[in-house]
């Protein structure tokens, strides 16, 4: 499969089987190999290891959040900040603002098993966009919130900033999706590219 996405596309995947865009997103995210093919996501393309390249321009956020539940969403925006090489001063000033973004500043010291699942998938999201990245994979981000919680949160800003993800109803999502890439009998279609924002 051949894949060339856009600078500030907003992609919602769907596949048949499902498992497939599933798929998809864990190549683009770099924890699987494609067999063949060429991938280009806003600039980027896959095969670009380097230290500048894929690894620190990419976030992804998978259905597992990834936290241990004895951390609190704190202590696992912090973790974020050193993996992305940010000073303290740095990683306190974004730790801020995610953590306002995504509502939780009550909840930043309590460990994320008290909050349950919607917690650790918030937290997980937080901890991404701490980052900042360019380009943003989300595979069946935030299930355990209502799908108008949902889609306010996965409506990241950044006009540059893009977006790809799957697992999520197309109504729930509708209005921020730029475009549709469909995966049937594996193959794929990048279609219904919108500019309407």
């Amino acid at each position: 499969m051949d894949l060339s996405i856009d600078v500030g596309a907003r992609v919602l995947v769907l596949a048949k089987p499902a498992a497939s865009a599933s798929l998809l997103l864990r190549i683009l995210a770099g924890l699987a190999r494609p067999g063949a093919g060429t991938f280009r996501v806003a600039g980027l393309a896959r095969a670009d290891d380097s230290a500048q390249g894929w690894a620190r321009r990419v976030g992804y956020v998978g259905p597992q959040a990834g936290i241990y539940p004895w951390m609190s969403p704190a202590e696992a925006l912090d973790l974020a900040g050193k993996l992305a090489g940010l000073d303290l001063e740095e990683r306190r000033r974004r730790a801020a603002v995610v953590a306002e973004q995504f509502e939780l500043p009550e909840r930043l010291d309590a460990p994320v098993r008290r909050g349950g699942p919607a917690l650790a998938q918030l937290t997980a999201l937080a901890c991404t966009m701490l980052a900042d990245p360019e380009v943003v994979i989300l595979d069946r981000p935030l299930l355990a919130l209502e799908p108008e919680e949902r889609a306010r949160l996965l409506a990241l800003p950044g006009a540059r900033r893009t977006v790809l993800l799957t697992g999520i109803a197309p109504a729930v999502v509708s209005p921020f999706i730029t475009q549709l890439f469909t995966i049937r009998m594996g193959r794929g279609v990048l279609a219904g590219t919108r500019t309407d924002g």
